[in-house]
This record gives structure tokens, C-alpha cells and sequence, in this order.
């Protein structure tokens, strides 16, 4: 049940400062409609335009936004409808009020530049329009076409799958106008979410033209060297690209693609390039996986093949498949690189082989290919999802060690090599080298918190001065879980409200979460000394903290992202506002450890539920909350969280992670101005009726063997919580801290439970849910 009936499709914040109002995507392919859902989820109208069908002539591109559907592309319910179909031949005149014309076509150059054609006889002076090809030159393109046309044209590479794959690689030239290659920039960042790469006009750009090398090299040295695909896989994992190994990722890609991509490669560049000495496309095993449809995951078979819970993986040798069999004998267990790198035997031969031949490769190319080598390692990062980019790992093996093997190999050693040896490295001085070697720019983050002032702190927390009165919380324990340290700056710096700072941002620059919520590890440790007085004051302070969060003289402003589980959820359910990052999971999954929320979770959804018009009744006030809660929902994207009431209608959405503290901090600015602390809430509590109210479809699904005894039990407690007790008074009225009594009652009743404490210490040791 949706707990607020709400427009959640509104466009992102900053989507403005492109310019970019409506969105034309022409080709329906699982590329093209995947972008048009990005432009979606960000809130702007967009049109996906394919060829025409035979009976519905819409039918090409209304089928690819059924397949975004399904594959997860749309990051809420309501999204798919901002996304129009048409075809090519009756709904072109559409273009005439788009501001940004994205092609996804088929890559042939022919298609591309009749279409293109087309486009410019109806199409507004000064809209982007922007090619989404892999592998074709923006010279090519444009050849033929107007000086208007080439002004406003730019490439723009996409990965796939566009809502998931962060990088989008930008090709320009001189000729375009910086203005629009700014708003083009700006889009990208901030309506799809998506980082930047500037790249040269060269055969597949950066990613492709590096990862296409090193794919082709990993194979056909595993040959070479008769690893099998689980050792070479292994050893790719260990030099980390990436964790999918080579053989899972071409399974991934799709084997049939082979001489398709790679034969463009090998037409494109020059026979000199080192990418032909190793074909791909003349491989014979590749030649016969291909002719005996073995394609990779679209087909259920590549150089892997899954047959119910076992896995089979092809023989390099005969082609045929056999068990898999977990690699053994990795040098450093794969997790010591240097282990790895000086080993004696055929797995070490291969890593220095792989290695020094994409590193070399490389630095050889790098001066066409980009700017510098912070670009170069951004886009393998994002774009292959190595763990550090080629010139980063160089640094890692060491440059010495690169240049030597690639001494013995035969090769000679690019310029760049030597540049960096004598000056200390790709990466000095918090810049990056150019690709000539001269001159080094600047890599220096976005973020508000690096570098920011600290006004106090410990080893778990700390308060930082983001400028203009504005200061931010963060922690920086595992998981930014709440630990009695972090409690302990959270305490200080409620105290410092309105002297050190005139409004407050709740966030942090972790990659992975806003905070999991409670620290399970300390709760484990005063279960098994049986210390109920700790437990009850670690709980306790966490109710009083937040409570007091809500209520403090100046705005708080939480900036999501990532997990936002449990404890994290609910401390950001008691800030004035929060900015979310789209791709956020927020949730109350307390119920899956045997508990229910504790820090506020219940009374804070039970005050959302009371305010939202929609729901009607004491009663069904608390059956709203009470579902939410009891279903341990937890969002797949901002706009989900928005759908189950976790966040408001009016919090804002950004679809760049760099771009959310910002974001809050100018939101937490904006309320300063009158700014007056919330009025205090009663709520409805229903009591004893109310309880047997909740508890009914709960009773009827642990009558029919539906529900655990365990399951039963915490839905008894999450009901008198929401209930307000055990009343007899159906219309009474409890306030926020009798409701967080009953939170604090109930969760120390079940701590008590055998069954939670195993779940608590499942959750720790696999991190999953037990069900008992």
C-alpha cells in the first residue's frame, strides 16, 4: 500500500541548468529505450521513436519500453508514462520541440546518416542532437552534412545498461558551440546521472578501444598459456578486471557480438595497432561457440553454462563442457598483487603477460585517446568496472616492474612510462598527468566534505563546516552504523544548533551507504553479556537523539543515498526535508532480525500516515504504517522510497551522487529564512481494537502455516506499538514519547527471544535474513 497519494514523477534537482525540457530518443533497442527511461526517471517527456510496425506501427517502441518494464530500466510505476511512442515515419515532426535528440540505431554508417537527414529538415537551430555509437568516428557522421547540423553534433556513449552503468563518454569537436556541449555536459550529469569522460575521435573512443585490447589478449594468452577459463578468470579477478572475470564478462556481452565489435576494431585501426596480433574474431573456438549458438547469458550457454544449481564451463582445449572446478594455487591467494605478479609458474606468466600488454598499450595510445590518464582510468572504472583504472594499477604493480616485462615481451616502452618514472608517478601532487607528458591537471573531487573544517569529532563521527552557517554530520564507522561514539558527537553537535551552525545537513561521501542503521556487532556483544541496562540505554539514547534531531531550533536536512536501512532510515525520518539520491534503498527491514524499528521508525511512519489526507480513519492510519513495516519494505530507487512513504512528495530527488550534498546544503539554506521548529504531534491509539484490527490478516496467514511463530510474534509487537498500547479507549491520544516507549518495551521483549538473537547473529555472519 502506497502510504501517500502523490505526483512522485517530477523532474530531478538541477534538471533545469541543462535546458533540457524534452528528450527525443530514436531507436528502441535495449540501449535506446533504456535511455529514454533514464530521461524518465529524472521526470522529463520523452519520446522513443523506432521504425514503423506492420499493424500497430507503433508496436517496435512501445515493445522496448515493455522490456524496460521488465528489466528494471524504470525506477517507479508512474515513470513509463512520460515515455511516448512513435516510429521514425509518422512522428518525426517531434523533433521540432525536443531539446535533446539522442540516436541509438544500428551501428551502420549508412542508417545513420539518412536519418540524420532527416532529423535536420525538422529539427530547432541549437538542439543537441547526440549518437550513441560505439565504435564509428564523429568525422564519419557528420560527413555530407550541414555546418548547422555538425555545430550541434556531439557523441555520446552510453554503457549498458544505462540506468546501472555510470560512465557516458563524450565526443566534440571544435566546431561545436561551447554552449551547447555545456548544456549537453549538464545533462548528462545532472538528468541522467551519469559521469562524464571527455574523449579524442578515435576508434571506440577510450573504454572500448583499452577493453576490447585487454578482452582479446585475456583470451588468447589463457589459450596460449593452457590456463582454463576458471584460472584465467581468477587471475583477472585478482588484478581486479573485473570481478566477472574475462570469459563471464564476454559471456555477459554476448559471444555472438564478437566479430561484430571486434571486426570494426580491427577495420578501424591501423595494421601497426597491437590489436591484431591477437584476433578475437579468427579464433577457432570463437568461430564454433558462435556457429553452435553458444552466445554467452542470452542464450543460456557461452564459456559458461548453467544447468539448474551447477554450473558447467567450456574447455578451452576440446570445446566441450565440463564441470567447473574451483580454481586452486592462486599466487597470493588472489588477494597479494605483488604475489601474484612475481610467481614463477603459468598463472603468474599470464598476469604479467595480460598485464604489461594492456599497460603498455595503454601508454602507447593514451596521447590519442584523451586528455590525461585521470580520464583513461575513469572510464575503465565505470566503464568495465575495473577496480582501478590501467595507469592506477601500473602505479600499484610498480612502473619498474611493468617496464621491464614489457622489455622482455618484445615491446618497446612508451614516452609515458618514462615521464611518469622520472617523475614520480601518474599521480602527483593531487593531479594527474597529461597524456604528453607536460603538464598535470587536476583531479580534485566535487565534494563539499573533503577538506571541510572539522568543528568536533572522534574516530566515528564528526561535525564539518560546509560555509554559509551550514554544518554536516557524518560518520564513518562500517556501514556508517550508529556506534556509542558516533551517539556521542550526534549529542554534541545537537548541542551546538544555532551557535556553531545556522541549519544542519545529515550525509556523507561513503560510496556505499548513508548509514545500515544500528550497530548489530555491539547489540550481538550485550546479548551475549546478557547486559539488558546497556541494551535498554543504547536504545534509549538513539530514540532520545532523534527526537531531539526533529525538534531542534534550526533546519535538518538528511542527504540519502545508498542503504538507508533501519536506524538510518529512521534518523533521516525526523529531519525537515530530505534530498534523496535516485538510486537509493531506504527501508524499515527491522523485522527481518527479529525486531521492530526502535529509534523512532514506528511513530515517525505512524505521524507521515496521520498528515497524508488519503488515509482515512485512526484505524487505517496505523493498517498503512503497519503493512509498510510489516513487509520490511525497502525501496529499489528514491522514487520507490517516495511510493512507500519514506520520503515526502516534496523531498527532491538527484540523479548524480556528487551533486547531492550540494543539493542539501542549499536546501537547508532555503528554510533558514522564518524557520520555526515542527509542532509537536499527538497520535491516535487505537489500543486493544486496534490490535486485533492489524493482527487479523496476520492471524489468518499463521492459521494456514503462512507465517513463523517468530514472524507472528514481532507482528503482535509492531501492532501494540502502532496501537498505542493496550487501551481500552479506541480514540485516545498518546504522545511521540509514549510511542517510543512502547517501541523501547517491545524491542527489549524480543531481544529476550532465542529466536531473535539467532536471527541478529545470522544477519552478522552471512549478512541475510534467517527465517525461524
Amino acid at each position: 500500500m502506497n502510504m501517500q497519494v502523490q505526483n512522485i514523477v517530477t523532474p530531478a534537482i538541477d534538471a533545469d541548468a541543462a535546458g533540457i525540457k524534452r528528450a527525443v530518443v530514436i531507436g528502441a533497442g535495449s540501449m535506446g529505450a533504456g535511455i529514454a527511461a533514464q530521461f524518465a526517471n529524472a521526470g522529463i517527456p520523452v519520446d522513443l521513436l523506432d521504425i514503423a510496425g506492420e499493424t500497430n506501427r507503433n508496436a517496435p517502441a512501445e515493445n522496448g519500453i515493455a522490456r524496460q518494464i521488465k528489466a528494471g530500466g524504470f525506477m517507479g510505476d508512474e515513470n513509463p508514462s512520460l515515455v511516448r511512442a512513435g516510429n521514425v515515419d509518422d512522428d518525426l515532426s517531434r523533433i521540432a520541440d525536443a531539446d535533446w535528440v539522442v540516436e541509438a540505431v544500428i551501428e551502420d554508417l549508412a542508417i545513420k546518416r539518412d536519418l540524420y537527414r532527416r532529423i535536420e529538415a525538422v529539427r530547432r537551430p541549437g538542439t543537441i542532437i547526440s549518437s550513441n555509437t560505439s565504435t564509428i568516428p564523429r568525422t564519419e557522421l557528420v560527413l555530407g552534412l550541414g555546418k548547422e547540423f555538425a555545430r550541434d553534433f556531439i557523441i555520446t556513449h552510453f554503457f549498458n545498461p544505462p540506468r546501472v552503468m555510470q560512465l557516458v563518454e563524450i565526443v566534440s569537436a571544435a566546431e561545436n558551440a561551447p554552449e551547447l556541449l555545456d548544456r549537453a555536459t549538464k545533462g548528462v550529469r545532472a538528468i541522467l546521472g551519469k559521469t562524464v569522460v571527455a574523449c579524442r575521435d578515435t576508434p571506440g573512443f577510450i573504454a572500448n578501444r583499452i577493453g576490447c585490447y585487454w578482452l582479446a589478449v585475456a583470451v588468447l594468452e589463457a589459450i596460449r598459456l593452457e590456463l582454463t577459463v576458471e584460472e584465467a578468470d581468477a587471475v583477472n579477478a585478482a588484478l581486479g578486471i573485473p570481478r566477472t572475470g574475462v570469459f563471464g564478462l564476454l559471456d555477459l556481452i554476448g559471444v555472438d557480438l564478437v566479430p561484430h565489435v571486434w571486426g570494426s576494431m580491427h577495420t578501424a585501426l591501423p595494421a601497426e595497432d597491437d590489436l591484431h596480433r591477437f584476433d578475437l574474431p579468427s579464433n577457432a573456438l570463437i568461430k564454433k561457440m558462435i556457429l553452435d549458438g553458444r552466445h554467452g547469458r542470452k542464450t543460456g550457454q557461452g564459456f559458461y553454462k548453467k544447468t539448474g544449481k551447477e554450473r558447467l564451463v567450456i574447455d578451452l582445449v576440446t570445446g566441450e563442457y565440463r564441470q567447473e572446478i574451483p580454481p586452486v594455487g592462486i599466487p597470493g591467494e588472489g588477494r597479494e598483487l605483488a604475489a601474484l605478479i612475481s610467481d614463477s609458474g603459468k598463472m603468474g606468466e599470464y598476469a604479467r603477460s595480460v598485464l604489461s600488454r594492456i599497460l603498455g598499450y595503454t601508454a602507447l595510445h593514451a596521447p590519442a585517446i584523451a586528455d590525461d590518464v585521470f580520464a583513461i582510468d575513469t572510464a575503465m572504472v565505470l566503464g568495465y568496472s575495473w577496480r582501478q583504472g590501467p595507469f592506477k594499477l601500473a602505479e600499484a604493480v610498480g612502473l619498474d616492474v611493468v617496464v621491464n616485462t614489457l622489455r622482455r615481451l618484445g615491446y618497446d616502452v612508451p614516452a609515458l612510462f618514462a615521464v611518469a618514472q622520472e617523475g614520480g608517478g601518474f599521480y602527483t601532487d593531487g593531479g594527474a598527468i597529461s597524456t604528453d607528458g607536460r603538464v598535470r591537471s587536476s583531479i580534485g573531487t566535487a565534494s563539499l566534505l573533503k577538506g571541510a573544517p572539522v568543528i568536533t569529532g572522534n574516530g566515528d563521527a564528526r561535525l564539518v563546516d560546509l560555509g554559509d552557517g551550514v554544518a554536516c554530520f557524518q560518520m564513518s564507522t562500517k556501514m556508517n552504523a550508529f556506534s556509542p561514539g558516533a551517539f556521542d558527537v550526534l549529542e554534541e553537535t545537537l548541542a551546538r544548533a544555532g551557535t556553531d551552525y545556522r541549519a544542519l545537513v545529515i550525509g556523507n561521501d561513503d560510496s556505499r551507504a548513508f548509514s545500515a542503521g544500528a550497530d548489530l556487532a555491539h547489540l550481538s556483544r550485550m546479548l551475549e553479556a546478557d547486559d539488558e541496562n546497556s541494551l535498554a540505554h543504547y536504545l534509549k539514547r538513539g530514540q532520545e537523539l532523534f527526537l531531539a534531531l526533529k525538534y531542534l531550533p534550526v533546519p535538518v536536512v538528511a542527504a540519502v543515498h545508498g542503504f538507508t536501512f533501519g536506524g538510518g532510515c529512521e534518523f533521516a525520518l525526523h529531519a525537515d526535508a530530505i534530498v534523496a539520491h535516485a538510486e537509493t534503498n531506504m527501508g524499515l527491514p527491522e523485522v527481518r532480525v527479529g525486531l521492530v524499528p526502535g529509534w523512532g521508525g514506528c511513530t515517525q511512519m505512524l505521524v507521515r500516515a496521520q498528515v497524508t489526507s488519503a488515509i482515512r480513519g485512526p484505524i487505517g492510519i496505523a493498517a498503512a504504517a503497519f503493512e509498510t513495516i510489516q513487509n520490511g519494505i525497502v525501496s529499489s530507487s528514491a522514487i520507490g522510497a517516495k511510493a512507500a512513504g519514506y520520503l515526502r512528495a516534496n523531498d527532491g530527488i538527484v540523479m548524480h551522487r556528487e551533486l547531492l550534498i550540494p543539493a542539501a546544503k542549499r536546501k537547508a539554506i532555503s528554510l533558514v529564512t522564518e524557520y520555526k521548529a515542527p509542532e509537536r504531534v499527538a497520535l491516535f491509539a487505537t489500543g486493544v481494537s486496534g490490535v486485533r484490527g492489524l493482527l487479523a490478516p496476520a492471524s489468518v496467514s499463521a492459521k494456514a502455516g503462512r507465517m513463523t511463530e517468530t514472524d507472528f510474534a514481532i507482528a503482535q509487537s509492531l501492532a501494540t506499538v502502532l496501537a498505542g498500547g493496550d487501551t481500552d479507549n479506541p480514540t485516545s491520544m498518546i504522545s511521540e514519547e509514549q510511542m517510543l516507549a512502547l517501541e523501547l518495551q517491545q524491542n527489549l521483549k524480543l531481544l529476550k527471544q532465542p529466536a531473535t538473537k539467532e536471527r541478529i547473529s545470522h544477519m552478522l555472519k552471512t549478512g541475510r535474513p534467517l527465517r525461524n
